[in-house]
């Protein structure tokens, strides 16, 4: 369910890194609590995004939620179907739902995030 080379956070946000760049989207466990999602709001590219901070939102039936970063770094890219389509969240939280794609500033970083294991069990403890 959660894909073995991503990187998690406990808000429930995933990180794919190919080279020095690093792809960000919440988990299917965070879609799946959230319920439809209606709107997603995603900074621009160029914006410089710092570890744990809120860089966006996801809005859905059920509630707004704030979107952190798991790294630091500057948006290279958004995904631009979400404007017309925030479904895609629901409907492929781990591949067409992803948010933005960044810069990484310090690879170092990725070392406290959570492995798929490490979440899921964190998911299942939080149940």
């Amino acid at each position: 369910m959660y894909p073995d080379n991503y990187r998690y956070t406990k808000d429930h946000e995933w990180l794919r890194v190919e080279g020095e760049a690093g792809t960000v989207g919440i988990t299917f466990h965070a879609q799946k609590e959230l319920g439809d999602i209606v709107y997603v709001d995603l900074p621009k590219a160029g914006t410089t995004v710092e570890k744990g901070a809120s860089f966006g939102s996801v809005e859905s039936v059920k509630a707004v939620s704030e979107v952190y970063s798991p790294v630091s770094g500057e948006v290279l890219a958004i995904n631009e179907l979400l404007a017309t389509a925030p479904e895609k969240v629901n409907e492929d939280a781990h591949g067409e739902g992803w948010l933005i794609t960044l810069k990484l500033r310090d690879a170092g970083e990725i070392k406290d995030l959570m492995t798929a294991a490490e979440y899921a069990s964190y998911v299942e403890a939080e149940s």
